[in-house]
């Protein structure tokens, strides 16, 4: 049936002010500094049938396109008549959402006059789940901690006392990830309450209609954009740290045919004996942000948006493991897919390419005790820089593709005994070029008083640099220390009470020829400390010189000289 399209255009300006409304209850109401601090979460509202409508801002492409088609399986699991008003599901099951047993998706039936008309759903990362802290370690997804099939956490708005029970006696930090549950509960509450307000207001009986003239005009637009791009096959690859002395290859063919792009991953490496493994649904997650990202990022993002984009990988691949494959650091590998292909678009998108990025989050996690025995546990995300563009520096210590933020030194050293002695931008660890890759952080981290503690590093690019593009230079590689030696990635560590770690994220790659940088960008980036005065002159042929006194207040450019090696100044 036709559809009015002003009121299309009414009702989905009116539910992302909904979707606003979701995240802000989720991150007011929760408790851990992995949602409050971080936003490692993703709000989505859903037809009666489980098709994404459309996403909350703050989401991450790894939990709000994994639960795009995750939500399928809730569908499946529960249907209609199986459900009333108040009943609320989750599951964290890999395979069926976000790829890993910390993040948990909890869905919210909404109902209209007795009739199921909608879906709101969050996924979060849970502060913990049991099992080992994450890592690569684990030789089975078994080993990593609790999994939840689909099921009931509130019937007919009754908690499950006994799944609250279960989960409490198998995690660390029962209060926060219980928490962060019930603050997932009331992010889909307030939604469906405004969803059934707005439905009323225009007196609809069901959303299905509107939702699918929305994902229609997504869809539309999406192949609008396809069909501009020339037919033909694009390659790339990348390979990453892995594990140990694992190496992970990553391969891809873009196939774009009018209005359809396929992606294949075959030729990548077989799924790994620990726990770097991607699930099919996460590769898909990645995979079609980056195409939308590169091809048309104004497209509105939902169910629509998916269709003409087909992915697939091998079974028993690093990119689409088999059960019961290990997976709680499949980030890992899967942040690295957005650079795969944009790499592999770049000659059906000239002008449109972005160096190698840090890519991967850093995600270390502190646990042990201080003197009085009080334990404690804290996951501390961290970003490094992204890769240059065709005309712009890449962005510093920003989240790319992941979108979360660093988790603040405020809140690390107010909820464990933990001191984080320094927090600087990483002179030189972008990527020299026309247009300089972003830079990484440095910091490092101490105990407070005589504790016990340990540490998991999470962490790559330690020893393969983001590319650069076109001459680009490379970005920097990352480190993981302490004074006396590296650490190991991906595996968790215990440190002495006098140990000092140092986490120095690495730098996006550079785009172009360092060379053809004009030496006014090149002074600036030596004045804001980006860039050192060797670098500037080795890398950029550059000479600075500083001809002001020393610790007097900079004047520009008064107090400097730039002189290029081709006489520009």
């Amino acid at each position: 049936m036709s559809v009015d399209p002003i009121l299309v255009g009414v009702l989905g300006n009116r539910l992302h002010s909904i979707l606003a409304e979701q995240q802000n209850a989720l991150v007011n109401t929760a408790f851990s500094s992995v949602v409050r601090e971080s936003l490692d979460l993703a709000c989505a509202v859903f037809d009666s049938h489980g098709e994404m409508i459309g996403q909350s801002v703050g989401g991450t492409p790894g939990h709000i396109n994994a639960m795009a088609t995750g939500m399928h399986h809730f569908v499946a699991a529960y249907p209609p008549e199986t459900l009333e008003p108040g009943d609320v599901l989750l599951t964290n099951d890999p395979w069926q959402t976000a790829g890993q047993i910390n993040d948990i998706t909890v869905a919210t039936p909404v109902f209209l006059r007795g009739r199921l008309v909608a879906w709101f759903a969050s996924c979060c990362h849970a502060p913990d789940i049991g099992g080992r802290l994450v890592s690569a370690e684990a030789n089975e997804v078994f080993e990593e901690g609790l999994r939840l099939p689909i099921m009931k956490f509130l019937r007919a708005g009754e908690v499950n006392a006994d799944l609250e029970l279960l989960i409490r006696a198998n995690v660390r930090t029962p209060e926060e990830t219980i928490g962060d549950l019930y603050a997932q509960v009331t992010g889909n509450e307030v939604g469906a309450a405004s969803l059934v307000r707005l439905l009323e207001e225009f007196d609809l009986d069901s959303l299905d209609d509107v939702a699918a003239e929305i994902m229609n005009r997504s869809e539309r637009a999406l192949r609008d954009a396809l069909a501009k791009l020339p037919d033909g096959t694009y390659t790339s690859e990348l390979v990453t740290d892995g594990f140990d002395d694992e190496e992970v290859v990553l391969k891809v063919a873009v196939t774009i045919v009018g209005e359809e792009i396929h992606l294949d991953f075959a030729g990548s490496s077989p799924q790994s004996r620990r726990g770097i493994n991607v699930v099919l649904n996460y590769t898909r997650a990645y995979a079609s942000f980056a195409v939308k990202a590169a091809i048309s990022p104004e497209v509105p993002h939902n169910a629509g948006s998916f269709r003409p984009v087909h992915v697939t990988a091998p079974e028993g691949s690093v990119l689409n493991c088999a059960p019961p494959a290990p997976v709680a650091s499949r980030h890992l590998i899967g942040h690295f897919l957005p650079s795969l292909l944009i790499t592999a678009l770049h000659e059906a998108l000239p002008g449109n390419a972005l160096a190698h990025s840090a890519d991967a989050l850093w995600m270390t996690i502190w646990r042990g005790a201080d003197a009085s025995g009080r334990e404690f546990m804290l996951n501390v995300f961290q970003t490094g820089g992204i890769g240059a563009r065709a005309t712009k520096d890449g962005l510093s210590t920003t989240g790319f593709p992941s979108g979360l933020r660093s988790t603040p030194t405020e809140v690390i050293e107010t909820m464990a005994p933990l001191i984080q002695r320094e927090r600087v931008l990483r002179t030189d660890s972008g990527g020299a070029g026309r247009w300089r890759g972003g830079l990484g952080q440095c910091t490092t981290m101490a105990a407070h008083g005589e504790i016990s503690w340990s540490v998991n590093g999470n962490v790559d690019r330690v020893l393969r640099p983001a590319s650069g593009v076109d001459s680009g230079h490379d970005g920097a590689v990352g480190r993981f220390e302490l004074a006396r030696g590296p650490l190991p990635s991906k595996s968790r560590v215990n440190l002495r009470p006098d140990d000092v770690v140092d986490v120095v994220l690495p730098g996006g790659g550079g785009y172009g020829d360092p060379c053809e940088r004009e030496p006014e960008a090149v002074l600036a980036d030596v004045v804001d400390g980006y860039v050192s005065a060797e670098a500037a002159r080795e890398l950029y042929g550059v000479e600075v010189t500083y001809h002001g006194e020393p610790g007097a207040l900079v004047r520009l450019p008064e107090d400097y000289t730039a002189v290029s090696s081709r006489g520009k100044r």
